[in-house]
């Protein structure tokens, strides 16, 4: 029963969807000897190329896999491409896609969960960084290379296996980014200490979702306290895996985003 729901969850919330262009991403490949990574870039209204603008990294989740790059742009594809926000954060989002065969963070699954565990997934943080997460890691240095950001207002957000990758990506570019959006995700609390002193971070899960239990936030939001991050957390009662519909609807989510600025 609980496989049944948890594949039955995975085809209504990601495989099933089908993906939604939105022209004013533009399609790019970022390519390094014989690997490739998708990806969508928007520039903001009016850009003009001699200006630094801040820069948003989201990272998708398991179900928009694949290499058409656009399905990334299923969850957050209208978030980020509406024409108000634009004009009122003027700045450059970067949408990349994970190829079916990997993943943004060093995850693996068991077959067995203790009742309110972390599900069925083990953070392996003692492996290298995965090849696709690599490849967004060096086209994030090459943006910068390029003079095209302000290196104070990088962002990072995802959701569920998007969210994992937030986790990882800050212990892996530690100092790099000025705050984090986790969604439906989660991480390792042992790395915290390498990214978390005073950085802001606003994580969301849905109290009910049973793909990946809240279990994984509530551990994360109790490391980042420890460490004196800025870190707050909306759960939302009732809600299953699909919190990120409630993130993107949060009024605020964008005015605090572009408030942050990493000293």
């Amino acid at each position: 029963m609980q496989k049944h729901l948890l594949t039955l969850l995975l085809i209504v919330l990601g495989i099933s969807v089908k993906a939604q262009d939105y022209p004013s991403f533009e399609k790019q490949v970022y390519i390094n000897g014989t690997d490739t990574l998708r990806y969508r870039i928007q520039y903001p209204l009016n850009y003009d190329e001699n200006k630094k603008y801040p820069l948003v990294l989201f990272l998708h989740g398991s179900g928009e896999r694949g290499r058409d790059n656009e399905k990334q742009l299923v969850w957050g594809g209208s978030l980020f491409s509406d024409e108000g926000n634009r004009a009122k954060y003027p700045s450059i989002i970067i949408v990349p896609q994970c190829p079916q065969n990997d993943s943004w963070g060093r995850i693996s699954r068991t077959n067995t969960a203790p009742p309110d565990s972390l599900g069925n997934l083990k953070y392996m943080s003692d492996q290298p960084i995965g090849k696709s997460l690599r490849l967004v890691s060096e086209l994030l240095d090459s943006m910068v290379s390029a003079k095209k950001v302000i290196t104070k207002k990088v962002y990072v957000g995802g959701l569920s296996m998007g969210g994992m990758g937030t986790f990882e990506i800050l212990w892996r570019k530690p100092g790099f980014f000025a705050a984090a959006f986790p969604i439906c995700g989660g991480g390792d609390p042992s790395k915290v200490g390498l990214y978390g002193k005073k950085i802001p971070i606003w994580i969301f899960h849905g109290e009910k979702d049973p793909v990946v239990t809240p279990a994984n936030s509530r551990r994360m939001v109790t490391a980042l306290q420890l460490s004196k991050a800025k870190v707050k957390y909306n759960e939302y009662p009732g809600v299953q895996h699909d919190s990120w519909k409630n993130a993107f609807a949060e009024p605020d989510l964008l005015k605090w985003l572009f408030q942050q600025k990493r000293k």
